[in-house]
């Protein structure tokens, strides 16, 4: 493909990343490629997706140097202008990333001469029965030893807003929409919907929608399960329920999950992607569902999804199972599968071919 603009977001917190940077920078001079550093904020204020990317000269590929959380904000920008993302690997305990950071300049070179896969990713979005804000007593709170908040969500002029079926907000979530408790001491009453069907009435500290992407994320720590990002569904977790169901719920990626804050309860936090966007009182809701736009992320080759999963989850073997030794591959990875096992997905060793895309 041919690269015209890159947008640059960097962790300037990390040496590493300031200086593979430099090394971004060089290489798009060297190719007389425009690159701008995009989500800073010198005005002293945060501005959303849209005017980072206009800013940015509408890049068509956004390079993240941190870890998971750089990644979230490079991709909040490349969604909304349909541009590649490239994630180079500066975190600790990151699924979302790519690249090594001493391989950022090969990784840039595998771009332009189209020697990438694209993987494509759900992302969520957003109805909601009010525009969503910050109270201003709440937002000095809320920034205190972080940077400025985003923006108040803008209403989407492309689709259509009505008593029943909200207010469409432009805002996309690669990880999860959250609903989440303000008071330590009071929990938040929620009514949660799947297609349109109560499931429940929850009382809870939080209750999140994640994509397969984020079944990694607060997700994971909230005790729901593991989604390969490859799947389509939307996964339901309650966090701290006081009730005796417990469990997440996967839905079909056409099944919207509607949350509604109940009359008793009290207000409510709304957070996408870890971003406070808004409070709601009781009495209103938020719609989540699959968004029709997609992140497209750069792979330079077959996602290792699991053995990731394995790496930095720090999983160990039961000890009976390790007195019998190591397990052998229990497929071939060396030879090609058969024709009943062609259509698989299945992770090759470095030697032999390899049917992931």
């Amino acid at each position: 493909m041919t690269v015209s603009r890159v947008g640059l977001v960097v962790h300037s917190g990390r040496a590493e990343a300031v200086e593979a940077a430099c090394v971004v920078r060089a290489w798009c001079e060297e190719h007389a490629v425009r690159c701008t550093d995009i989500d800073v904020w010198q005005d002293g204020g945060r501005h959303d997706a849209r005017e980072e990317a206009e800013a940015a000269g509408e890049p068509d590929l956004v390079v993240t140097l941190g870890g998971d959380g750089t990644f979230l904000r490079g991709a909040r920008v490349a969604a909304e202008n349909d541009a590649l993302v490239l994630g180079v690997d500066l975190g600790r305990l990151g699924f979302l990333t790519e690249v090594p950071a001493v391989c950022v300049r090969s990784a840039l070179d595998a771009v332009c001469e189209d020697r990438i896969a694209i993987d494509s990713r759900m992302l969520l979005a957003l109805r909601a029965s009010c525009r969503l804000e910050v109270p201003a007593d709440m937002e000095a709170w809320v920034r205190y030893g972080r940077g400025p908040l985003l923006p108040p969500p803008q209403v989407r002029p492309d689709c259509e807003a009505d008593d029943e079926w909200g207010i469409p907000l432009d805002v996309t979530a690669l990880n999860d929409v959250v609903l989440e408790k303000l008071a330590r001491d009071r929990q938040v009453s929620v009514g949660v919907y799947i297609a349109g069907r109560l499931l429940a009435s929850y009382s809870a500290d939080a209750l999140l929608v994640a994509t397969p992407t984020g079944s990694t994320a607060y997700s994971f720590a909230a005790g729901g399960p593991v989604i390969s990002p490859r799947a389509e569904a939307l996964v339901f977790t309650p966090v701290a329920p006081h009730m005796a169901f417990n469990r997440s719920v996967v839905t079909a990626p056409d099944e919207p999950v509607g949350l509604k804050v109940l009359e008793r309860s009290g207000p409510a936090a709304v957070s996408i992607d870890g971003q406070l966007r808004g409070v709601l009182d009781p009495g209103d809701w938020i719609g989540v569902y699959a968004a029709p736009r997609r992140l497209r992320a750069v792979r330079l080759g077959p996602m290792d999804f699991y053995g990731r999963l394995r790496e930095r989850m720090n999983l160990t073997d039961a000890p009976a199972a390790v007195a019998d030794g190591s397990p052998a591959p229990l497929w071939s990875v060396t030879t090609p599968p058969p024709a009943d096992l062609a259509h698989l997905a299945l992770l090759r060793g470095p030697d032999g071919p390899s049917p992931m895309r």
